[in-house]
């Protein structure tokens, strides 16, 4: 029986999850590995909305700066448990791209760009400012999630690299199915055509304006959960979650490796957050050659890494 693309890109996923940590030298690969997982969410987000959709985000680290600060506030001032701060940030991600999308989504090109950017600015900009109520540039302390106390209490005990490493791979491995299933769907089919053509897309009566919010708020969510668990996994956030560097860093993850494809944004997501540890060698030629690397790979691999390679490995360069 033939493996449908969907199974195989799952299954290859959750390999690499299982097998991976054999390999590990020390438990800091753990680490490593967990913070792979989180950029890895964020991305898949990026691969609905601009691999399927043909929308670009410069703001929506603006996203995961909501869901982060949400798992640091919910439980002090409302004292809600860390897992339901989790799915408050990813609410209000989702209200807010809703209400943002509606007029910005309107615009084209880097007139959407920018609009999204000043969006992550502003975001960035309150959680900067309001220093009574977020700690300003000097951040604030992160309740522990209280899983890991769980488990050992039923009998499964992990070091805490070890539980945030399979706890992150889990919710990847659930972000992926869920962008998979989109992908086959008629919703999904409908987001292509619109990325083919709107134009086009009209034509044969698909709301564009409704899809193009949905995607958008989809990926805003996969944006605030990926700074949730990112918060919670280091017990401390500031405002850099939200900055514009980390809005930059996820559109760069995901068209290095192919935003049109979950494995390829997710395998770009490990390129970006494995090459920085290998180039502590380099030193201050660091940023140099990571920056050399994306400049190649834009130039000689349009379609993005793993999609390039596949092909050339098939045989269908064209």
């Amino acid at each position: 029986m033939k493996m449908t693309p969907k199974t195989a890109t799952l299954l290859v996923l959750a390999a690499l999850i299982a097998l991976t940590p054999f390999f590990f030298p020390s438990g800091y690969y753990y680490r490593v590995g967990a913070l792979l997982f989180v950029n890895g969410i964020a991305v898949t987000g990026m691969v609905i909305l601009t691999g399927y959709a043909g929308q670009i985000s410069l703001g929506h680290a603006g996203f995961a700066g909501i869901g982060a600060y949400a798992c640091a506030l919910a439980p002090v001032h409302w004292g809600l448990h860390p897992a339901l701060a989790v799915i408050l940030g990813a609410a209000i991600s989702a209200i807010l791209a809703f209400l943002v999308g509606r007029p910005i989504l309107r615009l084209k090109g880097y007139y959407l760009g920018v609009a999204t950017l000043g969006l992550g600015i502003l975001v960035a900009m309150v959680l900067n400012n309001e220093r009574q109520l977020t700690g300003g540039p000097d951040g604030m302390a992160v309740p522990e999630l209280g899983l890991r106390a769980l488990l050992k209490g039923w009998g499964l005990t992990l070091s805490n690299g070890e539980f945030w490493y399979f706890f992150c791979g889990l919710v990847l491995l659930v972000g992926a199915w869920l962008a998979l299933n989109l992908y086959a769907s008629p919703t999904g089919r409908a987001l292509r055509a619109l990325h083919g053509s709107e134009v086009a897309a009209r034509t044969v009566g698909i709301d564009v304006a409704r899809l193009k919010l949905q995607a958008f708020v989809i990926s805003a969510v996969y944006a605030s959960v990926s700074g949730s668990l990112l918060a919670l996994q280091n017990k401390f956030v500031t405002p850099d979650v939200a900055g514009f560097m980390h809005s930059i860093e996820m559109v760069t993850m995901a068209v290095l490796g192919g935003v049109g494809s979950v494995l390829g944004a997710i395998f770009g997501a490990g390129i970006l957050t494995l090459l920085p540890q290998v180039l502590t060698v380099f030193a201050e030629y660091e940023q140099m050659v990571l920056g050399l690397v994306m400049v190649l790979v834009m130039i000689f691999l349009r379609e993005g890494l793993l999609p390039s390679v596949l092909r050339k490995f098939r045989g269908k360069d064209e």
